[in-house]
């Protein structure tokens, strides 16, 4: 199941006197990173590669920046594929300290400085949410709260005319049972509406 960062996560490396400085954290998308990516540019002017690679959906990004094609940035994002990771920014800043790595070792280099950060990186699992809406005589508006608090899910809005109208939003994978619940206990009594989103 994928998952997410809850907060950032750093990591720092000496390999061959050059220094690697790790940072894992939860990102929503390709200008968001690009921000964070020019901002630690400011704060290390004097590194010779801010590397980065970014997992969000049809955003994702592996960027080399200037070191061997495919030494830095796809390694790093193939760090983040393995632990099946959505929505999350991996830097790392590399101080050059005068002894070459070799593209092996580059690829070892920045591979294990993303491990490393999310060794320690907080993680929360994604759920894929389903909204759903529904009208009910008022007789039956105290069951169906009930039932949305049971099951976890939140209630979005109620509106009170004719019938009462619920909106509530739960995971993807509990959908289908708890319309399924609902239905029952409203012995019919319940419409749903189209799904909006």
């Amino acid at each position: 199941m994928p998952q997410t960062l809850a907060a950032p996560a750093h990591s720092e490396l000496i390999i061959k006197k050059s220094r690697f400085i790790g940072c894992v954290q939860p990102m929503a998308d390709r200008a968001s990173a690009q921000a964070v990516v020019d901002a630690l540019w400011k704060q290390h002017p004097g590194a010779a590669h801010v590397c980065w690679a970014l997992l969000a959906g049809g955003q994702s990004a592996a960027v080399d920046d200037g070191e061997p094609s495919g030494t830095a940035g796809r390694p790093m994002l193939d760090v983040l594929r393995h632990q099946d990771l959505e929505g999350v920014l991996a830097t790392v800043v590399r101080y050059f300290g005068g002894v070459k790595l070799g593209a092996g070792g580059l690829v070892r280099a920045y591979t294990d400085t993303v491990a490393h950060a999310l060794l320690t990186a907080p993680k929360v699992i994604l759920q894929r949410m389903k909204t759903l809406e529904c009208h009910v005589p008022y007789a039956l508006e105290g069951m169906l709260r009930r039932e949305v608090e049971a099951a976890g899910a939140q209630l979005v809005d109620v509106q009170h005319g004719s019938l009462v109208t619920l909106q509530m939003q739960l995971p993807e994978a509990q959908a289908a049972a708890f319309v399924q619940r609902i239905n029952d206990q409203g012995q019919g009594r319940v419409g749903w509406l189209p799904a909006s989103a």
